[in-house]
């Protein structure tokens, strides 16, 4: 299965009681659309995707497909319960402002969840520190086509200053044994260098007051 087609079920703790229109950016295959159906069989589900090849994919598993870039589509957008930006925004020139459009489309008491990278990784910062090495990959936290870097307080940044505050997220990657053992023998003091990947779940307020502690979950 190509990373096209993942599904993201470790969003599930992140997920509302109820939806009736759901809207996932970079949607891909639209393999998560399908199964966020089975969970609200009843909603909606709109996928925006660049790639042109997979857009008979996601006719098949969105109710609505459209393909192109996500700032020229936002105006035939409609409104939505649910946005999901799932390692899209580290894509974008201006990552901000879009997702600020974005949340505009939200109904009272809708939610945007956002996953990021997290350039603090111990596979990016280790090199970097020890051998002055930074390389850019095909995938992954260097994938060549991030134009954006995050690591935990400029992730809740980013979603801050679009109007969003973020109340749950999820760190990724801890699942995995090598990392469980560093976090465990560091007691927890590289926690933050072992994390892939913020997950964060905001909801839009007139104006960002104070952002909230968050407790990270683990992702499963």
């Amino acid at each position: 299965m190509t990373y096209f087609h993942h599904i993201r079920s470790e969003i599930q703790p992140l997920l509302p009681e109820k939806i009736a229109h759901i809207l996932e950016v970079g949607a891909g295959a639209g393999r998560t659309l399908r199964w966020l159906k089975t969970i609200y069989p009843k909603a909606s589900t709109t996928g925006v995707e660049l790639n042109t090849v997979l857009a008979d994919e996601l006719k098949i598993n969105a109710d609505v497909a459209i393909i192109g870039n996500i700032d020229e589509c936002i105006e035939k957008l409609k409104t939505y319960d649910l946005i999901l930006l799932l390692d899209v925004l580290e894509h974008l020139v201006d990552s901000t402002e879009t997702l600020k459009r974005l949340s505009r489309l939200l109904v009272p008491g809708g939610n945007v969840i956002v996953s990021v990278p997290n350039i603090a990784h111990i596979s990016v910062s280790a090199p970097l520190l020890l051998c002055r090495r930074f390389s850019y990959q095909e995938a992954g936290i260097l994938d060549h086509t991030h134009l954006r870097f995050f690591v935990e307080d400029t992730a809740i940044k980013l979603l801050n200053d679009a109007g969003l505050v973020v109340d749950a997220g999820l760190i990724s990657g801890l699942q995995r044994r090598k990392y469980k053992m560093l976090n465990w023998v560091s007691f927890g003091l590289l926690r933050h260098h072992l994390v892939q990947q913020y997950i964060m779940r905001g909801q839009l307020v007139d104006k960002v007051e104070a952002q909230p502690k968050i407790h990270w979950a683990k992702a499963k």
